[in-house]
């Protein structure tokens, strides 16, 4: 057969995707030295430059998980990777798991349990708010065979954020370990790996942290070493199982694993570096200090949060579509007018709610008033009743009153 028979039906070009502002649920914005980093040489990942630059990923991802943990580094897949490493490295056929499931990622945590032959105990809690801890500490009354609780510290699909410190602290008390998803909290809001007493938690590199989808940074606990070394099944997946990663991540002496993505672990690099320049704590305060702006925005359009505030995520804001607007024509028009993104509501809030995300590189202050402006204009040329320059200039008070230090 002529090779000519398997052209492409219509001709391709190099493609330029158009710029976008980024305020959705993630990825975020991309910084441009990031961007930059992963135009630099590729190098082998054996190679002893780039083995030396491993070494610094994971000493700049112990300072953002606040850990000293030594299985601390990044998982080659996304966020939903780093889950299942966790799931399918610490469960064995049998074991019992309670799961806290308030959204969307708590039941995928349950899907990961019965997945791997564990037995799933699932805590409910109602869509917008945070896990109940008394209620996690009932099921472990009822189920004292429990070995691990799984929860989701920073709800995606709803912007509920959950008390980790408190859980793991319920955890430990019955002698069960943890298994934590920070994918849209690491770097927005506070973590503290070692001092909540967390044995393995996940996250991704496209929220808060403004590094290119694919990468899943990762911790566990000695614990959790040990309990892999002493399983009585082999880890059902070859590629995630940790026992083998040791000895390309977690030894001085590298023995080949897997090629590793060298030039996205060069973008890892970079934004983990701007973490640390930054600092911690302020780039907390800085996702805070940006949310309570375009909170008060959000007030003049008539649009009422998902979550209530206390455990609301400043980095993820879900609010409910006003009565009588066309959620998805609102979004249409954002992306095609404005260029400007945000997200649609999932699962049982589909069609209901939007969510705006304030994230790493995405969370500034020009973002906040351009999507006020953006969203002020369209929802009054679609008919809602709304004072027009009201929301920049609520956002502009709340700026001006409360100062970020």
């Amino acid at each position: 057969m002529n090779t000519e028979d398997f052209r492409p039906e219509k001709e391709v070009k190099v493609f330029y995707p158009p710029q976008r502002v980024l305020m959705g649920p993630g990825p975020s914005d991309t910084h441009p030295r990031v961007l930059n980093a992963m135009a630099r040489p590729t190098l082998g990942h054996l190679d002893p430059v780039f083995t030396e630059m491993m070494e610094e990923i994971k000493s700049l991802m112990r300072y953002a998980f606040q850990t000293k943990n030594r299985m601390t580094f990044p998982v080659s897949g996304p966020g939903s990777v780093g889950m299942e490493m966790c799931f399918v490295n610490m469960i064995e056929p049998g074991d019992k798991v309670i799961v806290c499931s308030n959204g969307v990622f708590g039941g995928r945590m349950v899907e990961n349990v019965e997945r791997h032959g564990g037995v799933a105990v699932t805590v409910n809690d109602k869509w917008g708010e945070p896990v109940d801890p008394q209620k996690v500490e009932d099921a472990l009354k009822k189920n004292p065979d429990t070995r691990i609780i799984a929860f989701v510290h920073a709800e995606t699909s709803t912007g509920a954020s959950s008390d980790a410190k408190t859980l793991c602290e319920v955890a430990r008390k019955h002698d069960c370990m943890t298994i934590v998803d920070t994918v849209t909290s690491l770097g927005g809001t506070p973590i503290k790996v070692d001092e909540w007493g967390i044995d393995a938690i996940y996250s991704g590199s496209q929220k808060c942290l403004s590094c290119p989808p694919g990468l899943s940074p990762v911790s566990f606990s000695e614990r959790v070493t040990d309990l892999v070394k002493n399983r009585k099944t082999k880890v059902h997946s070859w590629f995630m199982d940790i026992s083998l990663l040791l000895n390309y991540w977690g030894s001085a002496a590298r023995t080949y694993h897997h090629t590793a993505p060298t030039n996205a672990l060069y973008a890892l690099h970079e934004s983990l570096l701007m973490l640390a320049e930054e600092g911690l704590e302020h780039s907390w305060a800085r996702h805070r200090y940006n949310y309570e702006a375009l909170k008060d925005g959000f007030a003049t359009l008539g649009m009422n949060y998902v979550v209530a505030e206390p455990y609301r995520l400043p980095q993820l804001n879900s609010v409910f579509v006003p009565a009588g607007v066309d959620e998805k024509e609102v979004r249409r028009r954002l992306l095609a007018e404005y260029s400007l993104e945000i997200g649609a509501g999932l699962g049982d809030f589909a069609g209901k709610v939007w969510r705006f995300g304030l994230m790493g590189t995405s969370c500034r202050v020009d973002n906040v008033i351009f999507c006020l402006n953006a969203l002020e204009t369209i929802l009054s040329d679609m008919g809602l009743k709304v004072e027009r320059g009201a929301a920049a200039a609520a956002a502009h008070k709340r700026y001006a009153t409360n100062p970020m230090f």
